[in-house]
C-alpha cells in the first residue's frame, strides 16, 4: 500500500500472526518502526521482526499479556525504550480470540470472563494507557479490530465472541468522541471470514466451506486485505474520518 508511515511508531497488539502480523510488515513497509505485541507465540513473532528487518524495516517483538492492567504496563514500558521517546503515532488493537465455541448454555464464568477480557478489556486498557502517548502525535490514531459477527451475531457457539466484540465498536464511538478535541481519531475495522490460525483452530473444514459459499465473493479475505484497510484508516487521507467502522468481509455483511 502506496501510504507513508516515514518516522511513524506503530504498536500493534496480538501482531504475531495473521492480521497483527500483515498489519505490523505492511505498516513496516510504509517506513513506521513498529512494536510487535505477542502473548505465547514468540516463534512467529521474532519470525515476523526478522522478515521486516530483511526488507530493511525497524521491528521489535514485545511479550505481554494485554488482558491484564501488569501485562499493558510491561507492554508500554517496553514501547518508550523501543521508539526512544514517548510517543506513539498509532496504536492497532488487533488482540483477540473466540478461545473456544461453546453455546450460552455450556458457557461457565471463567471461559466468559477470558473471552471478554483479551477482546474488550485489551481494548480498554491499551487505549487508556495510550492516550499520553497518543498527544505528543501530531496525528494520533487508533484502530480496534472486531468482527462481523458483532453485526450479526456470529456462528454456532460464537455467542460470548460476538456479543464482547459488539462492545468494541461501542466503545470506538466512544473513544472516538471522547478524543477528538485531542485531535485523535479512533476508528475500526470489522473483518469477516479471514484465512488465519483463527479460523483453522476454532472453525472446521465444512463449516467454512459453508460460510464461504454464504459470501458474495465466493473466497475468504487475506490477512493483507484487512491489514490495508488499518493503514488506510491511520493514514493522513482518512484524517477526517473518526469514530467509524469498516466492513472488510466480501460482501458478507453490507451495512
Amino acid at each position: 500500500m502506496n501510504i507513508s508511515f516515514s518516522n511513524k511508531n506503530v504498536l500493534i497488539t496480538g501482531a504475531s500472526s495473521g492480521i497483527g502480523k500483515a498489519t505490523a510488515i505492511e505498516f513496516a513497509r510504509g517506513g513506521a518502526r513498529v512494536l510487535i505485541n505477542y502473548n505465547t507465540n514468540q516463534a512467529e513473532a521474532d519470525e515476523t521482526v526478522a522478515l521486516i528487518a530483511q526488507e530493511g524495516g525497524t521491528a521489535m517483538a514485545v511479550q505481554a499479556d494485554v488482558s491484564s492492567r501488569p501485562g499493558v504496563e510491561k507492554l508500554f514500558t517496553a514501547a518508550t525504550a523501543f521508539f526512544g521517546e514517548e510517543r506513539i503515532d498509532v496504536l492497532v488493537n488487533n488482540a483477540g480470540s473466540m478461545i473456544e465455541r461453546r453455546t450460552f448454555e455450556s458457557m461457565d464464568d471463567t471461559l466468559w470472563q477470558a473471552v471478554f477480557d483479551v477482546n474488550l478489556t485489551s481494548v480498554y486498557l491499551c487505549s487508556q494507557m495510550a492516550m499520553p502517548f497518543l498527544r505528543q502525535s501530531q496525528a494520533g490514531r487508533i484502530i480496534n479490530v472486531t468482527s462481523v459477527a458483532a453485526r450479526h451475531g456470529g456462528g454456532p457457539g460464537s455467542g460470548a465472541y460476538s456479543s464482547i466484540k459488539s462492545g468494541v465498536l461501542t466503545i470506538t464511538k466512544n473513544l472516538a468522541r471522547e478524543l477528538a478535541p485531542s485531535g485523535i481519531t479512533v476508528n475500526s475495522v470489522s473483518p469477516g471470514l479471514i484465512t488465519t490460525y483463527f479460523h483453522d483452530r476454532v472453525t472446521g473444514v465444512e463449516m467454512r466451506k459453508t460460510m464461504v459459499e454464504s459470501i458474495p465473493l465466493k473466497r475468504e479475505g487475506r490477512p493483507q486485505e484487512v491489514a490495508y484497510g488499518i493503514l488506510f484508516l491511520a493514514s493522513e487521507q482518512a484524517a477526517y474520518i473518526t469514530g467509524e467502522t469498516l466492513e472488510i468481509n466480501g460482501g458478507s455483511y453490507m451495512d
